[in-house]
């Protein structure tokens, strides 16, 4: 597997560990819905949280949450919309982002909720 793969994945590993750490119930991980990919699917009290997770080795090109572009975010609700429908699900809906950083050999997390909107 390609590295900046393995990167994704322990970006993904990560952001899982800190939303179960946090009080979230993950429902999916790497759901698919046509050509758009949710990364998790989370729930906390009446809140379903879609989190796109953003991982990078080096903020020298932005930070991580600067690569959530609008084609994306695009892709992400039809998925989301899709979701809903296809489990039924009466929640409200929010869309996070966790921003991955590597530092060396350690790894910051950070946690946007409410990232953007979807109207």
């Amino acid at each position: 597997m390609a590295e900046h793969n393995e990167l994704g994945k322990k970006g993904e590993e990560l952001a899982v560990a800190y939303l179960l750490e946090e009080g979230y119930t993950i429902l999916e991980r790497n759901w698919t819905y046509r050509k758009a990919e949710i990364d998790i699917i989370a729930q906390k009290e009446a809140v379903l949280a879609v989190i796109e997770v953003k991982t990078r080795s080096s903020i020298d090109f932005g930070l991580p949450q600067d690569f959530v572009k609008p084609k994306k975010i695009q892709l992400l609700v039809k998925a989301v919309n899709a979701y809903v429908n296809y489990r039924d699900i009466d929640l409200d809906v929010r869309f996070d982002i966790i921003a991955v950083q590597k530092n060396g050999e350690s790894f910051a997390v950070e946690h946007l909720t409410d990232a953007f909107y979807h109207f």
